[in-house]
């Protein structure tokens, strides 16, 4: 049984729009999932958010070419226990591998 062409690029079209409807349905479940957990977790009251301590530092760059760095002292910032961003902040364990945080100005 020889597939011709046209019915081997019909395949694949398949079997590639199949993958990535999989694809987004599992991150949009996923997002879903993890939004409930966080409003019940808000509305029991049940501790959502965490603290991390973050160093911020600031890049300017200044007319002759050179950069001057700018460091503000360490300092807690409130995160969301949960896999993806919620309500304006970041999750946790985001922040805890991304204690030192640059701005390029």
């Amino acid at each position: 049984m020889a597939l011709t062409a046209a019915k081997l690029r019909e395949r694949l079209r398949r079997i590639f729009l199949g993958t990535v409807v999989f694809v987004l349905g599992t991150a949009i479940l996923t997002f879903g999932v993890d939004f409930g957990l966080f409003r019940l977790r808000v509305a029991a009251q049940r501790n959502p958010y965490g603290s991390v301590v973050v160093s911020r530092s600031y890049a300017v760059l200044q007319k002759n070419g050179k950069t001057q760095f700018i460091f503000d002292p360490p300092t807690p910032e409130t995160c969301v226990k949960a896999l993806f961003p919620h309500s304006g902040m970041q999750p946790c364990w985001y922040l805890s591998r991304h204690p030192e945080q640059r701005t390029n100005i």
